[in-house]
């Protein structure tokens, strides 16, 4: 079990072979770990050139940030050698050959970093998203939120929080005090009040968790609708199998497709046909219950048409679904079926690549609206929205029911604790200071 006065040592550049490998020490240790794999600790954030090892194992660069002005907030180390895997293992067996050190569990620098006052959550999961990012608007939304943009709105939110609770603690507490308003009531609604128009326009815009997440879009349709053709047409490669036999695809094949900087998740599904129990086997029916239940959870039905033999209406359970219609197979000589019922239907042929660029572009509109306008401090994560979800309850019931003083301000310590949590910075001893600051009790 790895503690939090072990020196941990990590490879934090990729597994595979590299021009260059990052290997990361941390903890009150580093300085020995230098000393012992390069005979002397170097000037603070200067890289220098050393025969790393005794005997040497490689030559490489090697920095040294004096904690606590590091990324954890401990001493810390970079070994920049060779990216070899024999290379990489070397180096860290020679680390942890000095006492007092242990191999980095996953997450552990980050940990260090938020356990030592250097990150709150929010910047803790910005820097995740940062490092899986594989789109600009990911990367954009990322980068904020590691920086502290989240953080930086909540913690504002439970200032004005933290000063509400002072103004109900106050009337509890020292309501006999001279310097002590006593309409605190009415005060801490008005601060409240706003705080919790806020807090709902957060919550509706979902843009940020979109933009994380990916736009979902299910292709769907009746068998042998070219489907699994025009997901592998998107992609630019055989990602689905493609068979003139029905009912080929049986599970869900996904492509992760950059529209403009912005994702879209493709998803190819079982070919949906009515009938089900009585027409399909076993195998094809688990797919098209798999095909429902993913295009239920979608945030666009792409419904794919045969030209050639048009079956328009998608099941009952899509009506309230986005549903773009697509005729596919359009390359074929032969008049092209209509329906005056379907609006804006888009015209395509999966084989010759006819109206493929229609397409992305609608897809790419359809991003761009839902996720392209995501503000500077989106919110971007399930936990995120749990927490604030049960920080507005706490304010709806402070502002919305006749409660007692002291149910009031138990209202407000749960909105306040919930969204503490969000950042992971709880302090109860605020509110005292809240109250002194203020009302000048005790002089």
């Amino acid at each position: 079990m790895v503690t939090q006065t072990d020196t941990i040592v990590a490879p934090a550049s990729g597994a595979g072979p590299s021009a260059v490998a990052v290997i990361r020490v941390s903890g009150p240790r580093t300085a020995a770990v230098l000393e012992a794999l390069v005979g002397v600790v170097p000037s603070p954030r200067h890289a220098s050139l050393r025969d790393i090892g005794k005997p040497v194992i490689d030559r490489g660069l090697v920095l040294w940030f004096e904690g606590p002005k590091s990324f954890t907030g401990e001493d810390m180390a970079e070994l920049q050698v060779h990216g070899s895997r024999a290379v990489i293992a070397a180096v860290v067996e020679a680390v942890l050959a000095v006492a007092g050190t242990a191999l980095a569990e996953p997450g552990a620098f980050a940990r260090r970093a938020f356990e030592n006052g250097k990150l709150d959550l929010t910047e803790v999961e910005g820097l995740a998203d940062l490092i899986t990012a594989e789109t600009e608007g990911q990367r954009r939304q990322a980068l904020a939120q590691s920086q502290g943009a989240l953080r930086r709105l909540y913690e504002g939110w439970r200032g004005y929080l933290i000063k509400a609770q002072a103004l109900m603690e106050a009337g509890l507490d020292f309501a006999d005090e001279a310097d002590v308003a006593a309409d605190v009531d009415a005060k801490a609604n008005a601060v409240v009040a706003p705080l919790l128009a806020s807090i709902e326009t957060h919550l509706a815009d979902r843009s940020g968790e979109r933009l994380r997440d990916g736009l979902r879009v299910v292709i769907a349709g009746p068998p042998n609708a070219g489907k699994s053709s025009l997901l592998n047409a998107l992609a630019k490669r055989d990602v689905a199998i493609v068979s003139a036999e029905a009912g080929t695809t049986r599970d869900v094949i996904e492509v992760h497709l950059d529209l403009g900087g912005l994702p879209v998740i493709l998803a190819d599904t079982a070919g949906i046909r009515a009938g089900i129990r009585e027409r399909v086997g076993e195998v094809e029916s688990e797919g098209i219950r798999r095909a429902l239940a993913r295009a239920e959870e979608a945030d666009l039905v792409l419904w794919v048409i045969d030209a050639t033999n048009p079956v328009w209406a998608p099941p009952a359970s899509f009506a309230s679904k986005r549903i773009q219609y697509a005729l596919n197979k359009c390359d074929l000589d032969m008049p092209l079926a209509h329906n005056p019922a379907i609006k804006s239907p888009l015209h395509l042929s999966a084989k010759t690549g006819e109206g493929l660029d229609a397409l992305i572009a609608r897809l790419a509109e359809l991003a761009a609206r839902e996720i392209g306008g995501a503000g500077a401090a989106p919110l971007t994560r399930t936990r995120h929205r749990a927490e604030l979800v049960s920080s507005r309850d706490a304010l709806k019931r402070f502002v919305n029911h006749d409660l007692s003083a002291e149910l009031k301000a138990e209202e407000l310590r749960i909105a306040a604790r919930h969204l503490g949590r969000l950042t992971g910075l709880i302090d109860v001893e605020e509110v005292l200071g809240a109250i002194f600051a203020e009302f000048c009790i005790g002089k």
